[in-house]
């Protein structure tokens, strides 16, 4: 019987590679608040030119990295 229990050379790739995924995730949710908050400023902005729609579709946006952050905060639990 051969015994397959010896750990893989792989390892450490592996563990740098969640490293850096845990690294990306944190990035990638604050990147994402910076934008957001740029984009409600300039939803706002928007508004105040009289350009309802540019303002609407902006805040859309805003709200779809919101959601997207959101993920990524999960995604961030189970690393």
């Amino acid at each position: 019987m051969c015994d397959h229990s010896h750990s893989s050379a792989s390892e450490p790739l592996q563990d740098k590679d969640i490293e850096t995924l845990r690294i990306l995730l944190a990035h990638w949710i604050e990147h994402n608040k910076s934008h957001e908050e740029n984009f409600r400023q300039w939803a706002h902005k928007s508004e105040k030119l009289g350009k309802a729609k540019v303002s609407e579709m902006i805040s859309k946006a805003a709200d779809s990295l919101n959601a997207a952050s959101s993920f990524l905060l999960e995604a961030k639990k189970y690393i």
